[in-house]
């Protein structure tokens, strides 16, 4: 639903916070349920049932999205106390995906301070300032063009020719960047020497049809963040949206619903934008109560913008 935003400023809001013992502590829980998570879907995927390999294809493709939105937290240093274990952490967890820790972070930061203006570049695809249709929905929820970007990736840090395309960087961020798509390049080799000794059912069912489930699931969960609000402010509490959702739905995006919370002060450990929550319901303009009431309005815009575009001969419907 979107409400009025209340003319008096918000207090706690865009309020900075350290990282405390407590949130390190929920973080480092955090990361040991994903691994249990992923050993139970990894057990299910191996066992001989079509059912209980279908169950545990399913469990793996969803640990492997909610592991970007824990490297997420990893990017804006607020899981741990210290900045080291961040990229330590960071890291393997974008392995699944094949997302690139240092990669994503220097973009990703990069989206947060050019929000609201041309410069704004989010570094997965889909742009939400763009008038949403099906086919594009369809389009970005299917997105397995971007694995085929990935190995354009490895393949220029492999040859020393990776430049950075959105901007100027350091030259220790480049070389990390560089490094850790030479370790994507080492898992495809050890993955294809895999399926060459005859383990390709393993990889099958541990990685490859996971990651089919995984990129429409990373997808629908980023999806709401900015889509559908105004795109030519940098206030947040208009170009930004929040959803209120469940323990569960916050758990699993790990908090990524709170995302206006989050973006007035991403440095908040994740686990404590919830006390911030009722304080963007009062201010900001786009709140929705779960994600199904996102997706159902999302749904119905595509088909507004779509039924319009029919009827103007010459305009594109996909």
């Amino acid at each position: 639903m979107a409400v009025t935003a209340s003319p008096r400023p918000p207090q706690e809001l865009f309020r900075k916070s350290r990282v405390l013992a407590w949130d390190q502590t929920v973080f480092t829980f955090k990361l040991i349920l994903a691994i249990a998570l992923a050993v139970g879907g990894g057990y299910l995927a191996l066992r001989p049932s079509p059912v209980l390999i279908a169950a545990g294809v399913l469990i793996l493709g969803a640990v492997y999205t909610h592991m970007v939105e824990l490297q997420h937290q990893c990017l804006h240093h607020s899981a741990f106390r210290t900045a080291r274990p961040h990229r330590l952490a960071g890291v393997p967890l974008g392995l699944p995906l094949l997302v690139s820790y240092s990669h994503y972070r220097v973009r990703h930061l990069q989206h947060h301070r050019f929000l609201g203006t041309p410069q704004d570049s989010e570094f997965f695809g889909f742009d939400s300032r763009k008038p949403i249709t099906p086919g594009l929905l369809l389009r970005g929820l299917f997105d397995y063009a971007r694995l085929f970007v990935v190995l354009r990736d490895v393949v220029a840090s492999c040859t020393g020719t990776w430049t950075y395309d959105a901007g100027q960087i350091a030259e220790r961020r480049r070389r990390e960047v560089v490094n850790e798509y030479r370790l994507f390049g080492l898992i495809m080799v050890a993955a294809a020497t895999a399926v060459a000794l005859g383990h390709g059912e393993t990889l099958l069912r541990l990685w490859l049809l996971p990651l089919l489930v995984a990129v429409p699931l990373h997808f629908l969960v980023e999806l709401p963040e900015h889509l559908l609000c105004e795109t030519e402010t940098t206030d947040v509490l208009r170009n930004t949206r929040s959803i209120s959702g469940s323990w569960m739905t916050t758990w699993f995006t790990n908090g990524n619903n709170l995302h206006i919370e989050h973006h007035a002060a991403m440095v908040v450990p994740i686990n404590r934008l919830r006390e911030r929550h009722p304080e963007a319901e009062r201010h900001a303009v786009h709140i929705e109560r779960s994600y199904a009431a996102f997706y159902r309005k999302a749904a119905r815009t595509a088909w507004r913008n779509r039924a319009a575009s029919v009827r103007q001969p010459g305009r594109s419907t996909r």
